[in-house]
């Protein structure tokens, strides 16, 4: 990856102050005291999250989507992407995101180059976006996360954020898959990080909400769907056919969610799904490998990525 950024710009560096406050004092907090009691309130007032209009009425003809797969410590693959297309000079009209990519689709909408999500990918502590949930069946509270997300992007909702950002999350009653794009951007990527029986889900409008990973990972549908012409997407799941001796128990579901994901990956114009190893942490090391192995693979392919990006798509 390229070398250290120049000197960094005034809100840089009120981001930075940000998340040092967040860096020392959360997860201290998130490991002693902080919790939450019961399954969360319904955010239901006239700044929740909504799924606005589709499709959006402010893309271009032609917008081009950049969409973030689901993955957990994966997804720190997503910003080696992010810093690549910011070398590579490549600004899409929307991202979309789940689960982790709803985080990085919100920060980076938000105003965080892919540089300055490298930097804070080394230093923040992953324990600062939970906190205990008292009473709920549930172990986790991702409300921390919430309040990350607006402190970092101002507070400003979804749909001030530029690019445009959708963030997508799975109605528990019927499984099915919507998009926010309007209202509070904190709340909609914690409901769409609500991982299924470790974190409360998230209840918006009197719906409840979940993350979508086992039924969308990859929501390339959704960003045709809000008038995406041309998409780049990121896979962040597993390689499982490149899975090592000791990891059988873990490939059935690998495969499963190979299924669910290569209907979206077929439909995107460009899928990266870079391989940075299979087992994942969230030591240094790995969060590096991960980062370096987006932006290579971004890199390798900048060919089919620039001509997308100015108009063209892969014969």
């Amino acid at each position: 990856m390229s070398g250290p950024p120049g000197e960094p710009t005034l809100a840089a560096r009120r981001r930075f102050l940000r998340r040092s406050v967040h860096g020392l004092l959360l997860p201290a907090v998130a490991t002693t005291a902080a919790c939450t009691i019961g399954a969360g309130p319904d955010h239901d007032g006239r700044d929740a999250p909504a799924t606005g209009i589709t499709p959006l009425r402010d893309l271009p003809d032609d917008a081009l989507a950049l969409v973030l797969s689901s993955g957990g410590p994966r997804g720190f693959v997503h910003i080696g992407v992010l810093h690549a297309l910011d070398d590579l000079g490549v600004r899409p009209d929307l991202v979309v995101g789940a689960s982790v990519g709803a985080l990085l689709a919100a920060l980076y909408c938000g105003g965080t180059s892919g540089r300055e999500l490298s930097a804070m990918a080394r230093d923040l502590n992953p324990l600062a976006f939970a906190a205990l949930a008292i009473g709920a069946r549930e172990r986790f509270s991702g409300a921390p996360m919430a309040r990350f997300v607006n402190d970092e992007i101002d507070g400003r909702p979804l749909q001030d954020l530029r690019p445009r950002c959708a963030v997508v999350a799975m109605r528990a009653i019927d499984r099915q898959c919507v998009a926010f794009t309007h209202g509070d951007a904190g709340v909609a990527v914690q409901a769409s990080a609500a991982i299924e029986s470790r974190f409360t889900p998230v209840t918006i409008r009197g719906e409840v909400y979940v993350d979508s990973d086992r039924v969308m990972p990859l929501p390339v549908r959704i960003a045709q769907e809000l008038g995406s012409q041309r998409v780049l997407s990121v896979d962040a799941s597993a390689h499982e056919d490149r899975a090592p001796p000791g990891a059988e128990r873990f490939r059935d579901s690998d495969r499963i969610k190979r299924l669910t994901t290569s209907r979206d990956a077929g439909l995107a114009d460009v899928n990266l799904h870079p391989y940075f190893g299979y087992w994942v942490s969230l030591d240094a090391e790995f969060r590096e490998r991960a980062m370096r192995a987006g932006y290579e693979e971004t890199m390798a392919r900048r060919q089919e990525v620039l001509a997308l990006a100015a108009g063209s798509r892969p014969s």
